[in-house]
This record gives C-alpha cells, structure tokens and sequence, in this order.
C-alpha cells in the first residue's frame, strides 16, 4: 500500500516527501473533493516532485464528454512526464451509469491522446446519494469498460465524517476485491485519520490517500512533513490482519 499525499501548493510538496509521502496529489481542498489546482501552481507542483515519484491530479467533477475532455487542458502545465503520472475524474450529480461511462470514454480518449498519456482514476464517493451519483459498483464497471487505469473510492461531502461513516469495512474490501478482479488498481481516501490506518492496511488497497490527517488545522491548512510521517510510520508498521473488524 502506498501513501498518498494531497498538495495545494509547490510549497507543500517539500513537507509531504519529507514526511515519507510515495504519491503527491495535486488538490484544491477548498474547492470541495477532486478540486482542481490552477496551470500554474500545478506547473510548480510538477516541478517540485523528485525524480522517480509519481503525480497525481485532480480534475474535478464532469457532467459531459466535453467537459471531461476540456479538463484535460490543465494537464499541459505539467513540464515533463513523471515515471506515473495519473488523473483523477469524479461524476458527482450524474445518476446514471450509461452517461458516466460516456464521461469516463470520453476522459480515457483524452488522456490517451495527450502528449504525457496520463492513466485515468475513476473516482467514486461513498456518500454517493449526496453527490448525486452512481453508486460505487457502478464505477468500477464503467471504469474497466472504459479502459481505466484504476478506481477511487472517496467522500464528495467534506463534513467532518470520514469514509467508515458511509461505507462498513466488509463492504468496501469487497468492492475492492471486485475492483481488483476487473484488474484495476484500487485507492481509499475520505478524511481518513492516523488511527485507521492499521483497519485501512487490513483491507488492502494499493493506494491509501490523505488530506486533512497530514495537515496542521485540517484539510485547509497546511501540509506538515511531522504529521504525514505518522501516517507513514503507521502504514508501514506491522501488526496481524484486524479480522474481527471486518
């Protein structure tokens, strides 16, 4: 399992490497959960990721195939191609599954026909009837017929309550299981904190991604390298499955 750390800023970068961070997200956490950073903050983004690591970037919620192919402008702030480079696409207020996967084809054929050929994250929210969408299993079929890279399963309302709060521990390593069978790579999120991370690890996504928990004063603060160092020190410790909480 990799961690994930979301930056705002070129200057957050710095702290979230420091701190043990394997992926930087770039994130606008004030604009709600896949809020996309402007071309030139993520042109200094790019610029501050070392070598070897791999970006990760946020382009928002989209409602049509043109917008999802529009998105895809900010990718050409990037300066070079990262070793992994992926974006990540969410379908809040579109309750059905023919016009996500629309959306998803759509973000695929663009991704592919982009000079850095990004890998596409379908991301899925918990919390799906607030956002208006589909429901997560129904993401990870338009993500393998689309030809995405992989799956994210979040939360689109930034209230306080974490992904457990939605979805049971069972559930979603099931989801994951069903993601994985689809041959899709799998990531968690959704205001996660360092004392789940250990349940996180026993359900086994690829990918864990915080915010707020590597931020001092919440997910609108700022990246601290101290607080994203327990989280990679509690990711990487070793404890036995937590099969009672699942």
């Amino acid at each position: 399992m990799r961690l994930l750390v979301s930056v705002r800023s070129a200057g957050e970068v710095e702290a979230a490497v420091e701190g043990g961070a394997e992926i930087i997200d770039a994130k606008e956490p004030s604009q709600g959960s896949l809020g996309a950073v402007d071309p030139v903050e993520l042109a200094r983004i790019a610029s501050a990721v070392p070598d070897g690591m791999p970006l990760s970037v946020a382009l928002g919620d989209h409602s049509t195939p043109g917008a999802a192919r529009d998105a895809f402008e900010l990718i050409r702030a990037i300066p070079h191609r990262p070793t992994e480079l992926y974006v990540k696409i969410g379908f809040s207020g579109l309750a059905e599954g023919t016009t996500v996967r629309a959306v998803l084809e759509a973000a695929v054929a663009a991704a592919r026909g982009s000079a850095l050929e990004p890998e596409v994250i379908a991301v899925a929210y918990a919390d799906h009837q607030r956002a208006g969408t589909v429901h997560r299993h129904t993401i990870v079929d338009a993500a393998a017929e689309a030809g995405a890279r992989g799956v994210l399963l979040d939360t689109w309302s930034k209230d306080g309550r974490g992904l457990f709060a939605w979805d049971s521990p069972t559930d979603i390593r099931q989801w994951l299981a069903e993601a994985r069978r689809r041959r899709l790579l799998t990531a968690l999120a959704g205001s996660l904190a360092v004392d789940q991370i250990d349940l996180v690890r026993a359900i086994g996504p690829d990918v864990l991604g915080v915010r707020g928990a590597a931020c001092e004063s919440g997910r609108n603060g700022t990246v601290s390298a101290r607080l994203v160092r327990q989280l990679a020190v509690a990711k990487d410790r070793a404890h036995p499955p937590l099969v009672g909480a699942l």
